[in-house]
């Protein structure tokens, strides 16, 4: 019986290798499409005077943005498309539709005032997003230069959602100089300018959920859980404020560490 020779396998050629590489993988990308949705959703909602439900979708556009990257690692998923499929999803979940929803929320009654703030949150999320993606690879790992768009969007959303909890419209006046619309106008301007700030902000990048960690971080977790449950625009907003001055108190504590240190130095140059 003759012998058959097995044929040789056929090498891929490099475009067909590429053109692999341009796949498009489907799960994580479900939950970019789904954080897409969800900002889209918002938008719609806010047209429609719906604002507690716009607010709600904001920050399942932030669950769902944070789940697209870590499927994507688990899964050794990750893609070019991914990436930047993941950036246009977020200027529109955390750029644009927040923007919108406190523009028409309150800041409407303000004139070219109120759509010139929304529209410097806007631009603050598209340039933090552009300067994001173009330090990806030299960054430092542990921090986020400047407030992140998630966190921005947070601020605003968490906003409207504790005024809509408490009867609070957008044209709600305090006082004849404490209103609504000003203090939306300024959360706004905050957030916005946080974003292309050079302030650091922890990225909880560091933190491998394979470790084993201590009873009461796992009691810490289900308190969390517990506040959430109880109150969720009072204390989502909270956190979301709290991260948010979290940059802010990180430079103070760094200047004031610096100036200790060249008082130090000018002392001991100065004795003999």
């Amino acid at each position: 019986m003759a012998e058959v020779t097995p044929r040789p396998r056929r090498r891929k050629s490099p475009q067909a290798r590429s053109l692999r590489e341009r796949g498009i993988y489907l799960l994580p990308n479900l939950f970019t499409t789904a954080a897409l949705f969800a900002g889209f959703y918002a938008i719609v909602q806010a047209m429609n005077g719906k604002y507690e439900h716009s607010a709600v979708a904001i920050f399942i556009a932030m669950v769902m943005d944070g789940l697209d990257g870590r499927v994507a690692r688990m899964t050794n998923t990750q893609s070019a498309f991914g990436a930047e499929y993941d950036s246009l999803s977020d200027m529109v979940s955390f750029g644009v539709a927040p923007a919108l929803i406190v523009y028409v929320w309150a800041l409407k009654p303000l004139g070219k005032l109120g759509w010139i703030a929304a529209f410097i949150y806007c631009v603050s999320a598209a340039l933090r997003l552009a300067r994001f993606n173009t330090k990806l690879e030299t960054a430092d790992k542990r921090f986020f230069q400047g407030l992140p768009s998630p966190a921005a969007a947070a601020l605003l959303a968490g906003l409207v959602w504790v005024a809509f909890d408490n009867d609070i419209p957008g044209d709600f006046i305090f006082h004849p100089w404490f209103q609504m619309k000003w203090v939306a106008l300024m959360v706004t301007l905050f957030a916005g300018l946080s974003m292309v700030s050079d302030l650091r902000f922890y990225s909880g990048k560091d933190i491998n959920l394979k470790d084993s960690v201590p009873f009461v971080v796992i009691l810490f977790i289900v308190l969390a859980f517990v506040l959430i449950s109880y109150s969720p625009p009072e204390v989502l907003f909270f956190v979301s404020l709290v991260y948010g001055l979290s940059g802010y108190a990180l430079w103070l504590m760094l200047f004031l560490k610096r100036k200790k240190l060249v008082e130090v130095d000018s002392k001991n140059l100065s004795e003999p």
